[in-house]
């Protein structure tokens, strides 16, 4: 079989048995990353955006203008994150915060809270409801990642080093449009236990995986999952993968978190008793992806 008949020649084919050894700092056998996705979710989007069917959850989008779902979604910056941001807090775990250009402009009120605990941004695209596809040409996709940077930096102050598609959602052009305008690294990539080095015309960028599996909305919105089972199953993957370490090969694990879902009251408590078991490990490194793509990168040019 070809690179071409697989769809793209990012990366080699090669399974984790067959990879040298690796390992995090301080002999960690799995590094652990909590992204919390602040995004937002227009109510009357663009004529021209393209947004996945399944992209609301539970309710499916509703006749212009859609209250239903816009409500539901606000709930995340306006309530949820800042319970998510306690937690985080009490337990003393960094984090990511895939920050999209909208909410970085219409949601001013959230940046400070995000600036003061020194959380790592990642640019998050446009909104929830603008979802990067072929559909697009390539001088849009090129101009959609420019302007959302450039968004993000003017709001924030920061450049963001790492991206996270809207829904995960990226052309076969991303990665290489991506590496052209500087970001380090990405998340939308499902397909391992450890980061994968890309090769793009413009140089090397990081894939950082996230499993969508271990995704709350995925997990208990479209799986169905309880939230109690939810967290079951990242308790239960990070004994898995710390019992798998002997073999060489460190993992990773990415949890992805929507305020909107997760801040919940009824749910946020299985977000902190999560974030207790993860700071107890000795054999987890609780890092910021960035943190993760930095040291797999650095191993991997050593």
């Amino acid at each position: 079989m070809t690179a071409d008949a697989t769809g793209h020649s990012y990366f080699r084919r090669d399974p984790i048995v067959r990879r040298k050894p690796f390992a995090w700092p301080n002999g960690a056998t799995v590094a652990c990353a909590v992204v919390i996705s602040a995004e937002y979710y227009e109510m009357q989007p663009p004529a021209d955006a393209f947004i996945p069917p399944n992209v609301p959850s539970g309710f499916g989008r509703g006749p212009y203008p859609d209250f239903r779902n816009y409500s539901a979604r606000a709930y995340g910056n306006r309530v949820g994150i800042y319970r998510i941001l306690e937690a985080l807090d009490r337990f003393n775990i960094k984090a990511s915060v895939a920050l999209d250009a909208l909410t970085a402009t219409l949601c001013p009120q959230l940046l400070p809270h995000i600036s003061r605990r020194g959380l790592e941004i990642i640019a998050h695209g446009q909104s929830a409801t603008r979802v990067i596809s072929s559909r697009m040409s390539e001088a849009q996709e090129r101009e959609y990642i420019r302007s959302t940077l450039e968004t993000i930096k003017v709001a924030t102050g920061i450049s963001p080093a790492g991206w996270h598609g809207p829904e995960y959602g990226e052309s076969a052009r991303t990665p290489a449009l991506l590496a052209e305008q500087s970001i380090q690294y990405l998340v939308d990539w499902p397909n391992d236990e450890q980061p994968i080095t890309m090769t793009t015309p413009y140089g090397p960028i990081t894939s950082v995986p996230m499993l969508i599996d271990l995704d709350d909305v995925y997990a208990q919105t479209q799986r169905k999952l309880a939230p109690a089972r939810w967290r079951l199953c990242v308790e239960q993957a990070v004994e898995r993968m710390i019992a798998d370490g002997p073999d060489g090969h460190a993992r990773v694990l990415v949890i992805n978190l929507h305020p909107w879902l997760s801040g919940h009251p009824f749910r946020v408590g299985h977000v902190e008793t999560l974030f207790e078991t993860l700071a107890r490990h000795n054999q987890i490194w609780l890092a910021t992806t960035g943190e993760i793509a930095a040291c797999w990168a650095s191993q991997e040019n050593s």
